[in-house]
């Protein structure tokens, strides 16, 4: 997001992504998941977020995979560079609101960048947790 603008421009959804620095939208992508609910869903996300660049979070619309992998085609200045021949995913998405106006984590009900930080959620959630990962 930036916080001053050059004088009398007005951001609109047309010009949007020429003010944006650093394509956020670009630079990862979701999957959704069914709601995990026990050990062994919990468990299979330990795993998952234990690799480089794998986070999960929960917000409004259910569970997600994030993955940071920017886009192949992202261009140093923020461009696409297969534009005309992009994904119908990437024409379909609308920065109305997006990472420009806010940060998408500020949505986040549970956010896991690691490891860690959902080992220490499933031993909360689950009280026997330690005694069954010892079996």
């Amino acid at each position: 997001m930036i916080t001053t603008l050059p004088a009398g421009v007005r951001i609109t959804s047309a010009n949007k992504c020429s003010f944006c620095h650093g394509s956020k939208c670009c630079t990862y992508v979701t999957q959704h998941l069914d709601t995990p609910r026990s050990m062994a869903d919990f468990d299979l996300l330990l795993w998952q977020v234990s690799h480089r660049g794998v986070q999960l979070y929960k917000d409004e619309d259910g569970w997600f995979l994030l993955f940071e992998a920017p886009c192949a085609h992202l261009q140093p200045d923020g461009g696409c560079a297969i534009y005309e021949r992009r994904p119908q995913i990437c024409r379909d998405h609308s920065n109305d609101y997006c990472e420009f106006d806010a940060p998408s984590e500020v949505s986040f009900e549970l956010y896991f960048p690691d490891y860690d930080a959902l080992l220490a959620y499933c031993r909360k959630r689950f009280k026997g947790w330690d005694r069954r990962r010892s079996a």
